[in-house]
C-alpha cells in the first residue's frame, strides 16, 4: 500500500487494471439486473422486493465508501500519505450518490410497505440521512476553502468525525425500536432470505461494489492529473 503512495507508481499499477475492472463491473451489473428481473415475487412484498436489489447494495456500498473516505482521511491527516487525500476526495461524490440512491429507493419501498415515504423517528433512516449530510459537508468544506492544504486538513477532520456514525447506522435496528427491518444477511444463524432472492441480491451487491471501485480508481487517477496540471500552471505563472 505504501509503495503505491507514489503517484507515478500508482498510475502505472492501475493503468492495465482499469479496462479489467470496468469490464467486470459492466458484466456484474448486467448479471445482477437480469437476476433481479427474473427473480420470483416475494410472497409478502410482491414485485416491490425488486427495489431491494438496488436499495441494499446502494446502502451497503455507501457505508463502505465512507469507511474508505475515513481511513484515507486518517492517513492524509496523520501520516501525510501522498495519495490518501486524493483517495478521500475521490470517494466523496460517489459516496453521496450511493447514499442518496439508498434513501430514495428506501422511500419507494417504504410507501407500499409502511404506508409512508419517510418516518422521522426511525433511527436507521435518520442515521443514513446524517451520513449523506457528512458527505455533502465534506465536499462543501473542501470547496469553501481556497487553500487546498487547509481544505484537505479540515475535510480530513470532518471525515474522521463522520466515522462515528457508521456503527450507529449498522446497529441502529438492534439498539432502538425502529420500523426498519433487522439484518437479513449478516446474522449468526445465517441469512434469513431464500436462495432465489439471495443470489440476485449478492450478485447486485458485488456488482455495485466493483462499479464503485472502477469509479474510485478512475477518479483518483483524474485527481492526480488535475493536481499535476495545477502545479505546472502555478510554476509557469511564477516563471512569468
Amino acid at each position: 500500500m505504501f509503495g503505491l503512495a507514489n503517484p507515478d507508481r500508482f498510475l502505472r499499477f492501475t493503468h492495465p487494471l482499469m479496462p479489467v475492472v470496468w469490464t467486470l463491473a459492466v458484466v456484474l451489473l448486467a448479471a445482477g439486473t437480469w437476476l433481479a428481473f427474473t427473480a420470483p415475487e416475494d410472497f409478502r412484498q410482491g414485485d416491490t422486493v425488486r427495489i431491494m436489489f438496488v436499495h441494499v447494495p446502494a446502502a451497503s456500498v455507501g457505508l463502505g465508501i465512507y469507511l474508505a473516505l475515513g481511513v484515507s482521511s486518517f492517513f492524509a491527516l496523520v501520516f501525510r500519505h501522498p495519495l490518501a487525500d486524493a483517495a478521500a476526495r475521490a470517494a466523496a461524490l460517489p459516496g453521496a450518490a450511493f447514499t442518496a440512491l439508498a434513501l430514495v429507493t428506501g422511500s419507494l419501498w417504504g410507501k407500499p410497505m409502511w404506508g409512508a415515504w419517510w418516518v422521522w423517528g426511525d433511527a436507521r433512516l435518520m442515521s443514513e440521512l446524517v451520513l449523506l449530510l457528512f458527505y455533502i459537508g465534506y465536499m462543501a468544506l473542501r470547496a469553501s476553502i481556497d487553500d487546498e492544504t487547509r481544505a484537505a486538513r479540515a475535510a480530513a477532520v470532518l471525515g474522521l468525525v463522520g466515522l462515528v456514525n457508521l456503527p450507529i447506522i449498522k446497529f441502529s435496528v438492534d439498539w432502538w425500536n425502529t420500523l426498519h427491518q433487522p439484518a437479513s444477511l449478516l446474522r449468526a444463524d445465517g441469512p434469513s432470505v431464500t436462495a432465489d432472492i439471495l443470489a440476485p441480491l449478492l450478485t447486485s451487491m458485488a456488482a455495485w461494489a466493483v462499479f464503485f471501485l472502477a469509479v474510485w480508481l478512475t477518479a483518483i487517477r483524474t485527481e492526480i492529473i488535475r493536481r499535476r496540471v495545477l502545479s505546472i500552471r502555478a510554476r509557469r505563472a511564477q516563471e512569468a
